[in-house]
Parts: C-alpha cells; sequence; structure tokens
C-alpha cells in the first residue's frame, strides 16, 4: 500500500540523502476487510472494502499539520474549507494546527471560512479530494483576483490521473487510483458521510441511493 522512493546523491565526496516520500496507494491494493472494522450497520452490504483506515487518515492529517506550519511561518492564515465533504478533513487538519501552535514558540492566528470570497491575506483552501483538478483551477482563479499574499491548497486525496497536466495541490493526504470512495464527510448523494473510514462503494451501495 505504502512506498517511499529514496534516490541517494554523492558529489564531492558528500553524501545527501534525498527522501522522496509519498502516499501512495497502488491501483492493485486490495484493501481491508470490513470485519476487521466497525462502521454504521445501515451501510451494511453497500461497501466493498476499506481503503484507508480512520486511524491512518488522523496520523497522515497530524504530519500534514506540521508541513503546513514549517510552510506558513509565522503568517496569519484564512482557512477556506470547500463544502461539503472537506469538513471533517478541515476540522481535524485545523485542530491539529491549533494544537501544534499552542505547544511550539510560534502563535498562527486562524479564521475558518467557506469559500465565501473577499479580501484575504494568506489562504489555505482545504478540500476533500482532488480529481482533474478543474474545478480547483477555477477556484483559485477567483481568489487570485483579490490578490492574497500566500494561497496554499490542502486535499486529503488526491486521484491518479494520466493526464500530464493534472493539478496537485500544495499539501496532500494519500494518492488513489480512481476509485469511488465514500466515508470522512465524502458523500455519494449525501449517504455515508457519517463513516470514519475511506471506503470503496460497491454496486449495491450505488443502485441503493442512487437518486
Amino acid at each position: 500500500m505504502l512506498y517511499q522512493n529514496t534516490d541517494f546523491y554523492v558529489q564531492h565526496h558528500e553524501v545527501v540523502l534525498t527522501v522522496l516520500f509519498d502516499i501512495q496507494i497502488s491501483d492493485n491494493w486490495p484493501g481491508y476487510s470490513l470485519d476487521l472494522f466497525t462502521y454504521p450497520q445501515h451501510y451494511y452490504g453497500d461497501l466493498e472494502y476499506v481503503l484507508i483506515p480512520h486511524g491512518i487518515i488522523v496520523d497522515r492529517t497530524e504530519r500534514l499539520a506540521k508541513d503546513i506550519m514549517q510552510d506558513i511561518g509565522d503568517n496569519d492564515i484564512v482557512v477556506l474549507c470547500v463544502l461539503k465533504g472537506g469538513y471533517k478533513f478541515c476540522a481535524d487538519l485545523v485542530e491539529h494546527i491549533k494544537n501544534l501552535s499552542r505547544n511550539s514558540e510560534r502563535f498562527i492566528s486562524m479564521k475558518v471560512d467557506f469559500v465565501r470570497l473577499k479580501s484575504y491575506h494568506n489562504v489555505l483552501i482545504v478540500e476533500d479530494i482532488v480529481g482533474t483538478g478543474r474545478t480547483m483551477k477555477v477556484l483559485l482563479n477567483n481568489i487570485e483576483k483579490y490578490k492574497p499574499k500566500m494561497i496554499k491548497v490542502a486535499s486529503l486525496l488526491v486521484k491518479r490521473t494520466s493526464r500530464p497536466d493534472g493539478y496537485r495541490p500544495d499539501y496532500y493526504g494519500f494518492e488513489i487510483p480512481d476509485l469511488f470512495v465514500v466515508g470522512y464527510a465524502l458523500d455519494y448523494n449525501e449517504h455515508f458521510r457519517d463513516l470514519n473510514h475511506i471506503c470503496v462503494i460497491n454496486d449495491h451501495g450505488k443502485a441503493k441511493y442512487r437518486v
């Protein structure tokens, strides 16, 4: 499921170790059996398997919070949450950043908003999943009109795409295959938002909740 690419560069008797750590879920990853986890009973029979357990999501989100804090420095920021699927990831990410800020010498002032365009200084956009990136590019173009000092994008998930111009956010939790996933506030016709794990929905679930 997870792998680490490590490149070594040796020059003038100096050894530099560059570690490229990508949280990538391969196309042939079978996932975790649903029997290993607890989840709402009303979704029994609607899911294929667990793609990312809740505990791994929490740990990865905490790591993203540390990376964001290191990059932002002492800037106060406005966090723009893209509704609706991004609210859970946004809430957890903001809470981790607040905890890190309280326990460090640097205090970061944060205001959370919900993509209501106005004058912003430093912007962190929080999204649940990025696919082709077309929607995010439109949003970024709109926000750039207000000339913020800095714009960063954090997404929990990025779908793997063969497009060479595929958009990549500044921070992301996991790169996943082109699957229809639900849970952790990601929905299918407003269902599955109450599922803590990120799971792959099956055909029965799609038919059951199809509008």
